[in-house]
């Protein structure tokens, strides 16, 4: 219990760009007391736990909460695995290590990528050995740490917001489009030239700085979208890399490929929100309840940016609808997730077959709607749509992905997308899990694998609506 709320006094504070000094001198205390409550070696007052919540915008009971729901998740993910099957390892032993030993948790959540990773690079040398196809470079899985990275600071760096929000200031003007005045501002500041060329086919590029020649090659294969985000985050990267860098120095990363992956994810961050500065796109959210076509045309950038953007309104004074999101392509590999919504979003395999992200792909570029109901009985009202990614030029094929966006049902009455659907009907949710080994429920046509702490009852003569149920089970 009190390491779980050092551990959120932590992340508050570095979520308000807090040192430790700063509001130590808040709270009355000495900084030295202050590092052994936040590292979990002293336990918090009545009083001083409730001036934390107050300095820091924080419900007691998120402060308090004794559960950190997505750990929970990633854990019971891991040890459902089938390599600890004979183990019998109950949900109420995982939920116990969470809540008794968080820091032993994410130790157990890095050795499982650790043993993913390794289990992926040994069947790809058993390919090469055997005359299959050439592995690829694996040698890590930065996406999962970026994931981690974002996830513990909520999506929200108020540094780089409050840089962004002065670069827009500089840059924005009526008489421009804003691809020009990004052109003009990295001429004018930086002495660099934007060209758009056109790669030859031998050696495609979406973007290539020439820091000797100060020249951004930007292609033109790219959409107008995709390049005023190029500009912008090479304006960021020549002004802003102290302040992404403070960020990084404070996350204990797993590989240097993960640090450098969060450092663009960074940048990029820092770039829409050039793009979207966090005020002006707050109000038009609550103006036009999150309608993110809307909200795409209105800023001029892709309804990936849109999407992406809306989960960053993690201000204390002007606090959006906690979303959740994620990123997946037609087999259900999952590349990008965020979850500030609650709902729990798979770490290893793919998600639940009977999410919106996948019917999505029925019907390319519709907004799909549904409300979903997960185990514990909390209900999401979800979208999702394909988007195309990749070079555009005729003859060369480009990617199909699903952004996926929700919320929880309390939110829907400011969330547009919310008005299609039956709210006041039961029986309208979809239910739905996280994955077949975790998923309890036993009554699904798609269940794939058979859940993990249960006992199969596998029975010749009956069988129920999947191989893993009978009548009986």
């Amino acid at each position: 219990m009190t390491t779980q709320i050092g551990f959120k006094i932590k992340t508050a504070r570095r979520k308000l760009g807090m040192n430790q000094l700063e509001l130590a001198k808040t709270l009355n205390i000495s900084p030295s007391y202050l590092n052994l409550i936040e590292s979990g070696k002293r336990k918090v007052s009545v009083d001083l736990l409730i001036k934390a919540s107050e300095e820091l915008n924080l419900d007691l009971t998120k402060l308090s909460s004794k559960n950190d729901a997505g750990l929970l998740h990633d854990l019971q993910d891991l040890l459902g695995d089938n390599l600890f099957e004979d183990l019998d390892i109950t949900n109420l032993e995982v939920k116990d290590l969470v809540e008794n030993n968080p820091l032993i948790s994410k130790a157990l959540i890095r050795l499982g990528d650790i043993y993913r990773k390794k289990n992926t690079e040994l069947h790809d040398q058993i390919e090469v050995i055997s005359g299959g196809n050439v592995a690829n470079d694996k040698t890590t899985f930065p996406g999962e740490s970026v994931s981690d990275f974002l996830q513990e600071h909520q999506n929200y760096f108020p540094k780089l917001e409050e840089y962004a929000n002065k670069l827009f200031v500089k840059v924005n003007r009526k008489d421009k489009t804003r691809y020009v005045l990004l052109v003009e501002y990295l001429k004018k500041h930086h002495n660099i030239e934007v060209e758009d060329i056109v790669p030859k086919h031998e050696s495609l590029f979406s973007k290539k700085y020439v820091p000797e020649k100060k020249k951004l090659y930007l292609s033109d294969y790219l959409t107008l979208e995709s390049k005023k985000i190029f500009c912008a985050a090479q304006i960021v990267q020549m002004e802003c890399m102290h302040l992404i860098k403070e960020y990084l120095e404070n996350y204990n990363f797993p590989s240097d490929t993960a640090k450098q992956l969060t450092t663009i994810t960074l940048i990029n961050y820092t770039a829409a929100a050039v793009l979207m500065p966090y005020k002006l796109f707050y109000d038009e959210c609550k103006k036009y309840r999150y309608d993110l076509e809307l909200l795409q045309h209105t800023f001029a950038v892709s309804f990936e940016q849109v999407a992406h953007r809306v989960t960053c309104l993690q201000h204390p004074k002007m606090t959006g609808i906690p979303f959740h999101m994620l990123r997946a392509d037609i087999a259900g590999n999952i590349s990008k997730r965020l979850s500030l919504s609650g709902i729990q979003i798979p770490r290893y395999g793919g998600a639940c077959p009977r999410w919106n992200i996948h019917s999505s792909f029925m019907l390319p570029g519709k907004i799909h709607c549904a409300l979903s109901k997960m185990p514990d009985g909390e209900v999401y009202v979800c979208i999702a749509k394909t988007i195309e990614k990749g070079i555009g030029r005729h003859g060369i094929y480009r990617s199909i992905l699903s952004i996926g966006l929700g919320c929880q049902l309390k939110y829907a009455k400011d969330f547009i997308y919310a008005d299609t659907l039956n709210l006041k009907d039961e029986n309208a949710a979809i239910p739905i899990g996280v994955n077949c080994r975790t998923c309890p429920r036993m009554d699904c046509q798609q269940r794939a694998f058979p859940p993990i702490n249960r006992n199969l009852n596998i029975n010749l003569n009956n069988r129920g609506v999947s191989a893993y149920v009978s009548e009986t089970s």
